[in-house]
């Protein structure tokens, strides 16, 4: 009985030596249900997206030309689809600048204790917990043209005429800035809180100066995790859509590629075009995240001091 009961361990860790023998770990089999969800619900909706866009309809393919490429073809030759992704960038690029430059004057305040620290880091990251939606509903009420902010200016005198702060750039610039702006502020946080504070106190007792300090040892410290930052906020900023359509002008100035997108899908009814911008949006998305990724490691080759 015992000698049959110990068979199936002995059978086990004989399959163990003979995957180590292998090279094989078998603590890598926990990846498989990673391996099953990622392929689920990343690589074959991608895969069948990229099958869509040599699909083209009959009419793109007669208007364009171009084969199985002809939603290609009216996505570069269409100045009305393709301007979009220069004014998606016009967007996206300010608007992650912005929150990272922002971000860190912030951060280097809020790392020293004081009172009312936490009642200030909490108000900055509350747009979090709101969301796109919620904040250019919030921004058509405060910033519309009967919202508070032209009643009180028309009320004291200030102005003549309502301001035009949304349904145009400046709305969409103001909603990427206020949702963005936390995701920034508690990233470089992050980084700023693995930076050992006795190397300025060093600098600062050889008599270094606020600026030098910043310049010379928080600066190089923090220029990886500006780069991470930049690039993360650049894509939540690129893929706006709820705010490009309810404080901006959706077919105009704020014309980006996810509304692009969108209209081919629901207006138009062409899935294979609409695969095809998409495909685009996450090929330039990918270009800069490239070249700034690139750029850092070519600027700094050390590590990050930062936990982020």
């Amino acid at each position: 009985m015992s000698a049959v009961g110990q068979r199936p361990g002995r059978a086990t860790a004989s399959l163990r030596h003979r995957l180590a023998e292998r090279g094989v770990d078998p603590t890598l089999l926990l990846l498989v249900p990673g391996l099953v969800v990622a392929v689920a619900l990343f690589v074959y909706p991608f895969s069948y997206g990229i099958g869509l866009t040599v699909q083209p309809t009959a009419a793109t393919r007669e208007q364009w030309g171009g084969g199985a490429l002809a939603n290609y073809v009216a996505f570069f030759r269409d100045p009305f689809v393709f301007d979009s992704v220069w004014l998606t960038m016009r967007l996206a690029l300010p608007a992650a600048l912005f929150n990272v430059l922002a971000s860190v004057p912030v951060a280097m305040v809020l790392r020293h204790r004081f009172r009312g620290k936490r009642l200030l880091t909490s108000l900055l990251v509350l747009p979090i917990t709101l969301g796109t939606v919620l904040t250019a509903q919030g921004l058509l009420i405060f910033a519309g043209r009967q919202g508070w902010i032209n009643r009180a200016l028309l009320e004291i005198g200030l102005i003549d005429e309502p301001l035009k702060l949304v349904n145009n750039y400046l709305g969409v610039m103001l909603s990427l800035i206020i949702t963005g702006f936390p995701f920034a502020f508690l990233l470089i946080s992050s980084y700023l809180s693995g930076i050992d504070p006795s190397l300025e106190q060093a600098a600062k007792t050889l008599g270094a100066g606020w600026w030098q300090r910043f310049r010379r040892i928080v600066l190089p410290l923090l220029a990886p995790g500006l780069a991470t930052t930049f690039v993360l906020t650049f894509v939540l900023a690129f893929s706006v859509f709820p705010s490009a359509r309810l404080v901006g002008d959706a077919m105009g100035e704020t014309r980006v590629m996810s509304l692009m997108a969108f209209r081919a899908f629901g207006e138009q009814n062409d899935y294979t075009m609409a695969s095809t911008i998409a495909l685009m949006m996450g090929a330039v998305e990918l270009v800069v995240v490239v070249a700034v990724l690139g750029l850092r490691s070519l600027l700094y080759r050390g590590t990050t001091g930062g936990k982020g």
